[in-house]
């Protein structure tokens, strides 16, 4: 399974290079000159990443046809700052060891300090915002509290094998959509485009951000070791059933024999078997069946946002999440 790389896929070679601006900003912004506090607000932005959340704000500020201004840039690093604070949260409450394929804050730094970071990642964020201008900044404000909602009724919900298919589609609308959602839109809003235009980039990163998801949840169960920048199966072991496990529990064939290794954490032979159990379901095949839904939905958003190489872009990038998917 390949990294989907946004700038790729869009085919708007502008936006690699304003990306590519915005890193030193990106370091710089989390830069405080207490050079212990610097190694572990900056650990994972030296790690890379696909830094697809500032390349959608670029796409919408800039449209790939002109210089993105110090806000539009500012507004990328804002919206990367609040998805590096959630991953440092992420991997304490996962207890995840590797993240990007190093290893992982929390594990090199302990659990106290990757939290105090993350909180620290947001308040320079919320800081950004705030100089953007009151509706970025409450934009912001609203998806940081989206981001949590969807955390809270995730965790509720783990290793509960009855989860409900609404419940699964509100943690990732919260944790994941939102996010892209508002990436899309603040680079809208600081571009200054006409209202339909920041409105139809915001419907485009929804839909974009349920497929990103759906994609992950059925990588964590299909993917190889070494192809996901963390171990796969990880969801599975910690309880968090995601949509292709609570298809395959719903399956006559292969739910009964799932249904007796869940509801516990699992060890690494458990977790093999169950993901082979829903792998080889028809699960897979019909989650992918909706995220497909998803990108029909990007795609009708795309009508909406402006130059016409824009749209076949970002079409293009809604596409390519689904490209070397099973099923």
């Amino acid at each position: 399974m390949r990294v989907v790389n946004a700038t790729e896929a869009l085919g708007l070679p502008m936006v690699d290079e304003e990306l590519e601006r915005l890193e030193p900003l990106l370091a710089g912004s989390v830069m405080t000159g207490d050079s212990f506090l610097d190694d572990v607000t900056t650990h994972l932005i030296a790690a890379g990443g696909k830094r697809l959340r500032p390349a959608l704000a670029l796409v919408a500020a800039t449209r790939g046809e002109r210089k993105a201004s110090e806000q539009d840039l500012l507004g990328g690093v804002a919206v990367e700052l609040v998805h590096l604070a959630s991953l440092y949260h992420d991997d304490v409450i996962d207890e995840a060891s590797v993240r990007r394929s190093v290893e992982s804050v929390n594990s090199r730094y302990g659990n106290l300090i990757a939290i105090v970071a993350g909180d620290y990642l947001l308040s320079r964020s919320a800081a950004i915002a705030a100089a953007l201008g009151t509706e970025v900044a409450g934009l912001l404000a609203t998806t940081l509290g989206q981001l949590c909602e969807g955390q809270i009724v995730e965790v509720r919900s783990c290793f509960k094998t009855d989860r409900s298919e609404g419940d699964y589609f509100a943690a990732i609308a919260g944790k994941t959509a939102a996010l892209m959602s508002a990436s899309c839109r603040i680079g809208a809003l600081t571009s200054g485009a006409r209202r339909d235009e920041v409105d139809a980039f915001t419907q485009f990163g929804r839909a974009l951000g349920m497929v990103f998801q759906l994609r992950d949840d059925v990588l964590d169960v299909v993917a190889d070791d070494g192809e996901l920048g963390k171990p796969p199966g990880q969801d599975l072991a910690e309880g968090v059933y995601t949509l292709p496990v609570l298809l395959a529990l719903r399956d006559p064939d292969a739910g009964p024999e799932l249904r007796t290794l869940l509801g516990q954490p699992l060890g690494q032979p458990e977790r093999e078997k169950a993901r082979s159990i829903v792998s080889e379901s028809k699960a897979i095949e019909k989650t992918v069946a909706v995220a497909r839904r998803h990108v029909a939905d990007a795609l009708v958003a795309t009508e909406g946002t402006g130059p016409p190489r824009v749209a076949v872009g970002l079409a293009r990038l809604a596409r390519s999440l689904l490209d070397d998917l099973p099923g």
